[in-house]
Parts: structure tokens; C-alpha cells; sequence
């Protein structure tokens, strides 16, 4: 697992493919504030709710000047079900062999009725237009949460 990012920190590159078809890349998103939350997996209650939650203020986000940008393990075909379903508009990276999540450190031990397992820690990460790490929120707690990453969009 590589060191674990701070505020400040050049965020992890990456090259993906992402819902619809389409490869994205930090490269890319080089310019713009990107707003990268990782979550558990597709078309489950939390996940669904964060997603639609994301979905609704991104319209607030791209006047504000941020890309959004949800990741998971999901397969491509996944997330392709996942944003139909729910009419999701933010765009799904697809992490299939884990290395993103490793990278941003989210994949961590958790623990479920006892139960332990190695799982996505949902988390977002505020990167600004150089790459860098300017806010992240960790082991976070859905309702709400799309709003608050949007007022510290704001603020940068």
C-alpha cells in the first residue's frame, strides 16, 4: 500500500475506463478542481444514495468548475447498469484491479456483524487544478455529503 496522502500532497495518477465507454485520465483533468469519491459498490443503498445525491448538485459543480468523478471496483458493465437505473449524470471509473484505491488508500480492513473484510473506505478527495490534494473526507457518511464537498468547492 503506498504512504497515506495529506492535504497538499500530489494526488495518484491514473489512466481508467469510466461508464459509457470512455477512458479518463488524471492527465486529462489537468485544469480543473476534480472531486474524486470512492464508494463501496453500484446499486447499493448508500452507494445509490451518494451517487443520486452527487447527480443532483452537478450541475452546481460544473458552474463552479469541478468534474466529478465516482469510483468503485464495478466493472464497467456495472456501472453502465448502475447509471441507467438511477439516471446517475456523474461519471463511474471502473478500478477493477484495485490500484486506484490502493493508491488514495481506500481499501482498508472493515468489519460487518463480526464479520472482517477488506472493502472500500467511502472517501472523497477535493484535487485541485495542479493535481494536488486540497480536501478529503474520509469514512464518510452519505446524507449530506455531496453538499459538503460543494461548499468547500466553493471556497477553494
Amino acid at each position: 500500500m503506498a504512504k497515506e496522502l495529506t492535504v497538499g500532497d500530489t494526488a495518484p495518477i491514473f489512466k481508467l475506463p469510466a461508464d459509457g465507454g470512455v477512458e479518463i485520465s488524471s492527465e486529462s483533468l489537468l485544469g480543473k478542481t476534480v472531486i474524486l469519491y470512492f464508494y463501496p459498490k453500484d446499486d447499493t443503498s448508500g452507494c445509490t444514495k451518494e451517487a443520486i445525491e452527487f447527480t443532483n448538485l452537478l450541475g452546481k459543480f460544473n458552474k463552479a468548475g469541478a468534474v466529478v468523478l465516482g469510483v468503485s471496483k464495478d466493472d464497467i458493465e456495472a456501472h453502465d447498469k448502475f447509471v441507467k437505473k438511477h439516471k446517475l449524470k456523474v461519471r463511474l471509473l471502473a478500478d477493477i484491479d484495485g490500484s486506484l484505491c490502493d493508491s488514495y488508500g481506500v481499501w482498508v480492513k472493515k468489519s460487518m456483524y463480526g464479520r472482517k473484510y477488506m472493502g472500500i473506505e467511502r472517501s472523497t478527495f477535493l484535487i485541485d487544478e495542479n493535481g494536488m490534494i486540497k480536501e478529503m473526507w474520509r469514512k464518510v457518511k452519505v446524507m449530506g455529503h455531496a453538499e459538503a464537498v460543494l461548499n468547500a468547492v466553493k471556497k477553494s
